[in-house]
C-alpha cells in the first residue's frame, strides 16, 4: 500500500492526529512531522535525568489531577455529616440501624447547622451546576491551545475556592456554601476535556487502555483518600474546616509541579528524550496538535449513533457513581449509624477495589485487543456491560442486607469494584471515535453525564426525608433501572472505530469521490485523488 494509507480498522486503529505505525497520512488533518529544532545542551542533559518516559509522567500527573479534583469535590460529602445537627436523628430508631451500645453518642450529634435532607441534597448537587457549564468551553480551549493550562488553571481555581469554603460558610451559611460549590464546579469542569486532549496528543493506541485507566483511576483513589483522610481529620480535630484546608492546599501543590513538568504535546516539551520522541512519531504520526483542523463538526458529532450510545453509557455511569460518591457517606452515617471515623474508612473501601479493578482490566483490555483476541468495539461493550449490570444487582442487594454492616459494606465494595471496568470500556471510547476532537467529545459526554450529579443528590434528598432503609431502597432500585437502560443503548449502538467526522474535510472530499463508507473509515481506503484534493 504505497500510494495510499489504510484507514482505521478495529485491529489496526487510526489514532490521534496521525496514522498507525504503518504509515503517515498526508493532508491537513495529520500535521506532517517536522524536524524539531536542535535543543540546547541544557535540555538534552536534563532529559537524561528522567528515567520514566514523559508520556508516563504526564499520565501520572493526569492521575493526580483527577485525584485532587475528586478529593476537593467529595470532601463535603463526609464533612456535611459533621456540619449538620443530627440530635433528632440520633434518637430516631424507626427504619434505621441501632447505634452500638459501646458507641460514643457525641459522634452522632453532628454540628451547628439545621439543614434538612432536601437542602443538603441541593448543597451537594450545587457543585454540578457549575461543573456542566465549563465542559464544552474546556474541550474547545484544550483542542485549540493545548490541555496544559486548561487543566491546571481549572484545578487551581477549584483549590482556591476549597480553601475559602470555611470562611464562606461562617459568613453566609448554606447560601454562601452553594455559591462556593458552583464556583468550584466551574473550575473543575475543564478537567476531563483537557485530559482527553492531552491523552490524544501523548498516548499511543497500544497503551491507551492501560494509561487511560491509570489516569481516570484518579477518581477512585481521590474518593478513597477523600473519604479516608476526611474521616481521620474530622475525628482528630475540632470542627470541620481542616478538611477543606488540607485538600485545597494539595491542589495548589499539584498545580506548581504540573506546570513545571508537563506540556501540551511532545513537540513543545523541552526535555523529552530523542528515543521517546522517535517512538511517539512512529505511533502517533505527529508530535504537535493539528492547528489546521476545521472547526468542531458539531452537526456530525451530535447526530452520530456511536456518540449517542456513548452519552447514554456516561449517564448510566455517572448516575450510579454520583449516587455512591455523594450519598454513600450519608447512608453509612444516617442508616447504618457508623461513627465518623468508621464512615470514612468504610466509605473509601469500595473505591480501593474499584481502582484495582480499573487498572487490572485496563491491562487486560490492552492485551486482548493488541493480541487480536477481541476487537476494540467488542472490548468496549464487554467491559461497559460488566460495569453496568454488576453494580446494579449488588447495590440493590445491599439494601436488602438490612443492618448487617459487614455484608452491606461487602456488597457495596463488590458493586463499586465491578464499576471499575467502565474505564477500559466507555471511558476511553472518545479517544477511539475521534482523536482529533477527543476534548470536545469528552466535554459533551461528561457534561451531559454530569447533569445526573445535579439530579441524583436532590432526588436522594427528596426520597429520603427520614433517612430510612426503605426510602433508600427506592433510590437503589431507580439506579438499577438507569444502569440497565443506558447499557442496553450502548451495547446496541456503540463503536470502537474512528468516525468519519474525525477528519471532516477529508470526509467531504472522499464522500464526493465515493470512497468512504458513510458510517466509518474501517471498510474503505481513501483514493489518492481524494487525499490530494484535500491539500
Amino acid at each position: 500500500m504505497s500510494q495510499s494509507v489504510r484507514f482505521h480498522d478495529e485491529k489496526s486503529p487510526l489514532i490521534a492526529k496521525g496514522s498507525s505505525s504503518s504509515g503517515l497520512v498526508e493532508g491537513p488533518s495529520w500535521v506532517s512531522y517536522r524536524d524539531r529544532p536542535h535543543r540546547n545542551g541544557c535540555c538534552q542533559r536534563l532529559s537524561k535525568f528522567f528515567i520514566i518516559p514523559q508520556r508516563v509522567i504526564l499520565a501520572i500527573f493526569g492521575f493526580l489531577a483527577i485525584l485532587n479534583a475528586y478529593t476537593m469535590r467529595i470532601s463535603l460529602s463526609i464533612a456535611i455529616t459533621e456540619m449538620v445537627n443530627k440530635t433528632s436523628s440520633a434518637e430516631q430508631e424507626d427504619g434505621v440501624c441501632p447505634i452500638d451500645d459501646n458507641a460514643n453518642l457525641e459522634d452522632y450529634t453532628g454540628g451547628e447547622f439545621n439543614w434538612d435532607q432536601e437542602l443538603q441534597g441541593i448543597i451537594l448537587s450545587s457543585f454540578y451546576w457549575g461543573y456542566v457549564i465549563t465542559h464544552l468551553p474546556g474541550g474547545i480551549l484544550a483542542e485549540k491551545f493545548g490541555g496544559k493550562w486548561t487543566l491546571s488553571l481549572g484545578i487551581l481555581s477549584t483549590a482556591f475556592f476549597t480553601l475559602i469554603t470555611p470562611w464562606a460558610v461562617s459568613a453566609g451559611g448554606s447560601t454562601a456554601l452553594i455559591v462556593i460549590r458552583v464556583l468550584m464546579g466551574l473550575g473543575e469542569g475543564t478537567t476531563f476535556p483537557a485530559l482527553s486532549a492531552l491523552l490524544a496528543s501523548w498516548i499511543p493506541l497500544k497503551e491507551r487502555s492501560k494509561l487511560g485507566s491509570l489516569v481516570f483511576g484518579g477518581g477512585q483513589v481521590g474518593t478513597i483518600l477523600g473519604n479516608l483522610i476526611s474521616g481521620y481529620l474530622l475525628d482528630s480535630f475540632d470542627g470541620w474546616s481542616s478538611v477543606f484546608y488540607f485538600f485545597g492546599g494539595l491542589g495548589v501543590v499539584w498545580f506548581i509541579l504540573f506546570t513545571l513538568l508537563c506540556y501540551s504535546d511532545p513537540e513543545s516539551h523541552p526535555f523529552i528524550s530523542e528515543k521517546e520522541k522517535d517512538f511517539l512519531k512512529r505511533e502517533l504520526g505527529s508530535l504537535t496538535r493539528d492547528k489546521t483542523l476545521p472547526p468542531t463538526p458539531w452537526r456530525f458529532i451530535l447526530t452520530s449513533v456511536p456518540m449517542v450510545a456513548l452519552v447514554c453509557a456516561q449517564i448510566g455511569h455517572d448516575w450510579g457513581f454520583f449516587i455512591m460518591v455523594t450519598d454513600l457517606p450519608k447512608y453509612m452515617s444516617d442508616v447504618l449509624r457508623f461513627s465518623i471515623k468508621d464512615n470514612g474508612l468504610y466509605s473509601s473501601l469500595p473505591y480501593l477495589v474499584m481502582w484495582i479493578v480499573s487498572l487490572s482490566t485496563g491491562v487486560l483490555s490492552d492485551w486482548l485487543i493488541t493480541s487480536g483476541k477481541m476487537t476494540i468495539t467488542f472490548g468496549r461493550k464487554l467491559f461497559t456491560t460488566i460495569a453496568s449490570a454488576g453494580p446494579a444487582f449488588f447495590i440493590v442487594g445491599a439494601s436488602y442486607a438490612g443492618c448487617d454492616r459487614a455484608l452491606v459494606v461487602a456488597l457495596f465494595t463488590i458493586a463499586m469494584g465491578l464499576m471499575g471496568t467502565f474505564y477500559p470500556g466507555m471511558k476511553v471510547n472518545p479517544l477511539d471515535l475521534s482523536p482529533n476532537y477527543a476534548g470536545s467529545l469528552m466535554a459533551v459526554t461528561n457534561g451531559i453525564g454530569a447533569i445526573t450529579g445535579i439530579i441524583a443528590p436532590y432526588v436522594v434528598g427528596v426520597l429520603t426525608p427520614n433517612s430510612s432503609l426503605e426510602e433508600w431502597r427506592i433510590v437503589f432500585w431507580i439506579s438499577f433501572a438507569v444502569f440497565h437502560v443506558t447499557n442496553l443503548a450502548y451495547v446496541l449502538w456503540a463503536s470502537g472505530e474512528v468516525q468519519p467526522w474525525n477528519t471532516p474535510h477529508l470526509m467531504n472530499k472522499s464522500v464526493e469521490a465515493g470512497d468512504v463508507n458513510k458510517d466509518t473509515y474501517s471498510e474503505k481506503e481513501p483514493s489518492v485523488a481524494a487525499i490530494k484534493a484535500s491539500h
